[in-house]
């Protein structure tokens, strides 16, 4: 076991998503698979409580560690501050406490021009993505102050470039940056980091939106230079374990593309 042994880590959409090809296709479960190999017991969200079974079903199963999967959805016209709290009341009642938070959970009508875009598509990312990390942030605050803990909040180069058809999901990651940035200047004293990843890997909701919205996806997804997309555990994964370390507590509010060159910026 690594260096999270006895930790524990919250992902929210963590649940086991699987590729047409039968590979993983779930971001948020590769993260799971990488803390799992470092010894962290894990907290996994998400709306599919299948998902989420499979997903502890396997992790426990070949990595010894212990999951807890509770199903937890923010969105419009929902009771989110409880629905989250209750999240983080049964990870204190399970594990005591909570070391790294990782915002990843994102739904969005990615693909929809900002010219057909209705309030409930533009609420359905704004609630799932920019309220969800709000919510979880606040209601981890005081456990990650005790432990001096790591979050890592995933925005996209759908925000940093203007992507076509993605204005809500853009608005949504970009809202999560400057949430996490105002994070990590005012809790740097407390001794958490606060960091943002903007990755580019090959999934089950991109290839979803390759097939509904093919001109979109031609539009926005391109080979990176590395020549391929991210591996969700390795290349996604395992940087999210890197910034929990002590190695990278010096980090805070930084945003990290790991799009195999595709998210030069100046």
């Amino acid at each position: 076991m690594g260096f999270l042994e006895g930790k524990t880590a919250i992902i929210t959409g963590g649940g086991r998503a699987v590729l047409k090809d039968g590979s993983c296709g779930s971001i948020g479960y590769g993260i799971a698979t990488a803390y799992a190999k470092e010894g962290a017991n894990l907290v996994i969200t998400g709306r599919n409580v299948q998902k989420l079974e499979d997903a502890k079903e396997e992790l426990e199963r070949l990595y010894g560690i212990k999951v807890l999967p509770i199903q937890a959805d923010v969105s419009a016209g929902n009771d989110n501050v409880a629905t989250v709290q209750h999240v983080i009341d049964e990870t204190m009642k399970e594990f005591g406490r909570i070391d790294v938070l990782i915002n990843n959970a994102q739904a969005s009508a990615s693909g929809v021009p900002l010219k057909d875009h209705t309030t409930d598509q533009f609420d359905l990312a704004i609630y799932s993505g920019l309220y969800a990390a709000f919510y979880y942030m606040q209601a981890c605050y005081p456990h990650l102050k005790e432990t001096k803990g790591t979050v890592i909040n995933f925005a996209s180069g759908a925000g940093l470039f203007g992507n076509v058809g993605q204005c809500s999901y853009a608005a949504a990651k970009e809202g999560i940056r400057g949430l996490t940035r105002v994070a990590a200047n005012e809790w740097g004293a407390d001794g958490i980091n606060v960091n943002v990843i903007c990755p580019l890997a090959w999934t089950a909701q991109l290839e979803k939106f390759q097939e509904e919205y093919p001109d979109a996806f031609e539009a926005n997804v391109h080979m990176p230079p590395l020549g391929h997309y991210g591996n969700v555990e390795t290349e996604i994964g395992r940087p999210c374990v890197q910034l929990a370390s002590p190695d990278f507590k010096f980090m805070s509010g930084e945003t990290i593309t790991l799009e195999g060159g595709m998210g030069l910026r100046p």
